[in-house]
C-alpha cells in the first residue's frame, strides 16, 4: 500500500482524491473526497504524531524513546502544527523575542535551568 500523494508530479498542483475502491467486494466510489489534515504530513512526521499520542502528550516521555532533547521534540511537533495549517504559540510567548525564547530553551536543554525556572523566566518576560 501507497500513501495517496499530496502533489502532482507533473506541476506540483494539489491533487483531489476521486475514487475509493472496496477490498472485500471490489465496490467502487467516484467523488471528491478530503483526504483529511494529517493528508499534509510526510512520514515521519506521522510516526511522530502516532508516538505522541501513544505517549499521551508528554514530551518527557518522547524525550526517552527517541532519544533527542526537549527543544529538538518541541520544534518537530511546532513543523507538525504548522504543516496542518496552524500557527502555533501566536500568543504564548508574546513578551518574549526568538532570541529570548531560544536563549531559554537552550538554557534548559543543556540542563544549565529546569523546568520550573524556565517557565518562571517565560512567565516573567510576558507579564503573567
Amino acid at each position: 500500500m501507497h500513501r495517496i500523494p499530496n502533489d502532482c508530479p507533473v506541476c506540483g498542483g494539489e491533487l483531489a482524491v476521486t475514487s475509493l475502491q472496496c477490498r472485500e467486494c471490489d465496490t467502487s466510489l467516484q467523488g471528491r473526497f478530503a483526504g483529511g489534515a494529517f493528508n499534509q504530513l510526510n512520514e515521519e512526521q506521522l510516526a511522530f504524531v502516532e508516538l505522541f499520542v501513544r505517549n499521551e502528550g508528554k514530551i518527557t516521555r518522547m524525550e526517552a524513546d527517541m532519544q533527542l532533547s526537549y527543544p529538538t521534540i518541541r520544534n518537530r511537533l511546532l513543523e507538525i502544527i504548522r504543516a496542518l495549517g496552524y500557527e502555533p504559540g501566536e500568543d504564548e510567548f508574546a513578551g518574549l523575542s526568538d532570541e529570548e525564547r531560544k536563549a531559554i530553551l537552550d538554557d534548559l536543554d543543556c540542563g544549565a535551568i529546569d523546568y520550573q525556572t524556565a517557565l518562571k523566566r517565560i512567565q516573567e518576560k510576558d507579564g503573567n
